[in-house]
């Protein structure tokens, strides 16, 4: 099984640590999410997995395979994706992918069937013969893609691979993703888009300060949830938010509203499920009862000190919670 593995890694510029003591790991078969603020040192990360930097210590693994004592085996493995494609301006895509085939030892004829392959599963097919130098940044972020596919890697890594696609081409890149996790393949994908990545991970690894840090406090913190009342308007926000306080025993003064909604914290699902249901109980006309945040932006956002959060309904009284294991269909 060809996995990655990294191991109290470090590497550093200067008098600049850019990652710090990193341990994680990426399993075949899976999606995982590098996750970091600007400067956290993600992009230095994907840089020694590929085998494009040296680790000052500490180790890695992709398949088994040292990068920094056998690159050649490992970048037989591996798909790189970078943030920028780089590509050689004056060649068209079709050019670009049997160039970089040909790199890999695949022959000619096969090099231009593998293009015509991976442009139309990427929906460059139509612009095969155009240079690089005129594509988009979408369009070259798809061309980044088919590149990086060009070996059949067992383990891709890709930064940003999202950034510039419209909303269809967003869809199709996490059709794909799945897909090559589907195949058995080992994924890691970094990106500042986190409601795409909630969509499409399965693990995620939080990189801050060059740190890989634990999420597990930030994930348990309490979340945000949307609550809005049918037929809500800027006019009566005021008397929505007093009925959801009054529902919830909080105090109006202490929520917040949003785009029509009230802002009210819980500390888990379980807690949610049981207001939603005092909430209904007391007839109210509940419309919308979700997260205000991902899961995935919930934690990112905790792993730093953050304004106040919305006021955190109390725990429902024992006769208020439900006689039977009833919550999820509340």
């Amino acid at each position: 099984m060809t996995g990655i593995v990294v191991q109290d890694v470090s590497r550093a510029f200067g008098a600049v640590q850019a990652v710090r003591g990193a341990t994680l790991r990426a399993e075949p078969g899976r999606v995982t999410g590098l996750v970091g603020p600007n400067g956290a040192g993600k992009t230095t990360l994907l840089l020694m997995l590929a085998s494009l930097l040296a680790p000052d210590s500490g180790s890695i693994s992709i398949g088994g395979v040292d990068p920094a004592t056998d690159a050649l085996a490992a970048r037989r493995m591996l798909g790189w994706m970078p943030d920028a494609l780089g590509a050689w301006p004056s060649l068209t895509a079709r050019e670009t992918i049997v160039t970089t085939a040909r790199l890999y030892d695949i022959p000619k004829p096969e090099a231009a069937v593998r293009a015509e392959q991976l442009l139309a599963l990427v929906g460059l097919a139509d612009l095969a013969d155009s240079p690089a130098k005129v594509l988009s940044r979408g369009q070259k972020q798809k061309l980044g893609l088919a590149r990086a596919l060009v070996n059949d890697p067992r383990v891709l890594l890709l930064d940003e691979p999202a950034s510039g696609l419209d909303p269809e081409a967003r869809v199709h890149l996490r059709v794909l993703l799945r897909r090559f996790a589907a195949e058995g393949r080992t994924v890691l994908i970094s990106s500042h888009i986190l409601s795409e990545l909630e969509e499409v991970v399965d693990d995620a690894v939080f990189l801050v300060a060059g740190s890989v840090v634990d999420a597990a406090p930030a994930q348990a913190s309490v979340r945000g949830w949307r609550i809005r009342l049918a037929g809500a308007s800027p006019e009566r926000m005021a008397a929505d938010t007093w009925q959801v306080a009054s529902s919830l025993g909080l105090s109006p003064d202490a929520l917040v509203s949003d785009r029509g909604a009230v802002l009210v914290g819980f500390a888990s699902e379980d807690a949610a499920a049981q207001s939603l249901r005092r909430l209904v109980e007391a007839g109210l006309p509940v419309a919308e009862f979700a997260p205000a945040q991902s899961a995935l932006e919930h934690t990112f956002l905790n792993l730093h000190p953050q304004p106040a959060a919305p006021a955190t309904a109390p725990p429902p009284s024992p006769s208020a919670a439900p006689s039977t294991g009833t919550e999820a269909g509340a």
